[in-house]
């Protein structure tokens, strides 16, 4: 008996760390996968180095994207951070 009440405070501390850190993570990354996946031609992302870029081919590992009118790049889905909105 003694030895439960010894370990219940580092089971309670591994609870608390799960639904406060390990649990949130997860769902972020989950979301941001689906994001990803739902990514098609003409939307507009936002890259991990900032620029706001038009997708033009979606293929299985990179994205074609329009810097601009001339330019088309090749960039990796892992640096998408994240969907562009315009603030109409």
């Amino acid at each position: 008996m003694e030895i439960i009440s010894q370990l219940l405070p580092f089971v309670f501390l591994i609870a608390i760390m799960y639904f406060v850190i390990i649990r949130p993570q997860q769902k972020e990354a989950k979301a941001k996968k689906e994001m990803i996946e739902s990514l098609k031609k003409g939307d507009k992302v936002i890259t991990n180095g900032g620029f706001i870029v038009v997708i033009h081919k979606v293929e299985e590992k990179f994205l074609s994207v329009d810097m601009n009118k001339d330019t088309i790049v090749k960039i990796t889905k892992d640096s998408i951070a994240k969907k562009y909105e315009d603030e109409a």
